[in-house]
């Protein structure tokens, strides 16, 4: 698996969240500028954070016990990133059917990233 990935951008978990994150992005132009700096600030930055989380423990995969931490903070921001989707659902920001496909996209990415974390001799050096 990992012998034919030589970077983080080939990793198809890191382009999922990758493209996610850049989903995010552009509804999120639409929230209030009362959110600006609230919901809006936040559901960015996790969303962005699972990327770098993954780019970074990519970089770290000589030492399996950072690897898989920096997965674990992936994880972490993919799911915090779920949290602020249900609050622009509840806020009325975005409409179910947009909450619930980048909710199952977070989990897919999860599950990815669970799958990783589980099995870290796959993946380091």
């Amino acid at each position: 698996m990992a012998g034919k990935i030589k970077k983080h951008y080939d990793l198809e978990v890191y382009s999922l969240a990758f493209d996610a994150a850049t989903r995010i992005f552009q509804i999120s132009k639409r929230f209030p500028n009362a959110e600006r700096y609230s919901l809006t600030d936040q559901i960015r930055r996790s969303s962005r954070s699972v990327c770098a989380n993954i780019a970074e423990a990519w970089r770290k995969r000589r030492y399996p016990a950072a690897f898989v931490s920096k997965l674990n903070d992936a994880e972490a921001e993919a799911s915090e990133t779920q949290v602020w989707l249900d609050f622009c659902l509840k806020c009325e920001y975005l409409d179910k059917s947009s909450v619930k496909e980048l909710v199952l996209t977070y989990d897919y990415i999860i599950g990815k990233l669970v799958i990783m974390i589980r099995s870290p001799e796959k993946w380091t050096i």
